[in-house]
């Protein structure tokens, strides 16, 4: 549904602080190596691959189990990817630049397992991301804004703006 149209524009450097993720689950992929399942609905590879990368935990059962609930950083969340397989939940009214909630405008977040999709109907609006690392957008038409959950963000009108948020979960 949302491709990573929006996301592919963003360039996030090395530097950047990355989003925590608690482990919900794995399981393993086609080549058989495993896959942990984040509470953001994306998946990271979490495999034991020595000297770059040592998780012997990953190769035994218990191994894993200790891990749920851990965290791990989620690059796509920091890129803005939408995942897969959400389903719509609800919206918002259609706001314009005199009915933006005082709420939206202020640092706000969504909760934990919701993501939201802001859609520009006409105009533009300034998409503020705060965390990991504060980023700043112009949304238009042609741009929608993604907001992964928890994290902080706020919106401003620019100028004349039509706009309405999605939230999908699974």
């Amino acid at each position: 549904m949302y491709d990573d149209a929006y996301a592919a524009t963003k360039v996030i450097p090395d530097s950047i602080k990355s989003m925590k993720r608690q482990i919900t689950g794995y399981h393993k992929d086609d080549e058989g190596d495993w896959v942990a399942e984040l509470d953001c609905f994306h998946n990271q590879h979490v495999r034991n691959q020595p000297p770059f990368t040592n998780r012997p935990w990953v190769e035994t059962e218990e191994g894993r189990q200790e891990k749920l609930g851990s965290e791990l950083n989620c690059v796509r969340c920091d890129r803005l990817e939408f995942p897969d397989g959400l389903v719509a939940q609800r919206r918002t009214p259609e706001f314009n630049q005199d009915s933006i909630p005082a709420g939206l405008q202020r640092d706000h977040n969504t909760k934990k397992g919701v993501w939201g999709v802001i859609n520009v109907v006409e105009g533009e609006l300034i998409y503020n991301v705060c965390e990991p690392e504060e980023q700043t957008f112009v949304l238009s038409q042609e741009k929608f804004g993604i907001i992964p959950p928890t994290m902080l963000h706020n919106v401003a009108a620019n100028g004349e703006v039509k706009f309405f948020v999605e939230f999908y979960s699974r």
